[in-house]
C-alpha cells in the first residue's frame, strides 16, 4: 500500500480510536499487509493515510464488512 512522503503515523491506539475497529483487528490487518505500518522503536504505528484509505474501502464493498461502526456524535 502507498503512503505520501507527509504520512502521519498514528499508534494503534490512536488509529483504534479513529476507525472504531478494536486494536488486536488493527493488528491483524497489519500482519495481512492491508495497513501500512512501521515500527518506531517498540511501538507499531499505521499510516493515517493507509487506515483513511481501508475505511473508505470497507464502506464502499459489497461483502457485507460494512465498515467499522462509526459513533454519531
Amino acid at each position: 500500500m502507498m503512503t505520501s512522503n507527509t504520512d502521519e503515523w498514528l499508534t494503534v491506539q490512536e488509529a483504534a480510536r479513529i476507525s472504531s475497529y478494536h486494536a488486536e483487528y488493527l493488528r491483524l490487518l497489519i500482519r495481512q499487509g492491508k495497513l501500512n505500518a512501521r515500527k518506531f522503536g517498540p511501538l507499531w504505528a499505521i499510516s493515517k493515510f493507509s487506515l483513511l484509505a481501508y475505511l473508505e474501502i470497507a464502506q464502499k464493498s459489497d461483502d457485507g464488512r460494512q465498515g467499522p461502526k462509526l459513533s454519531r456524535r
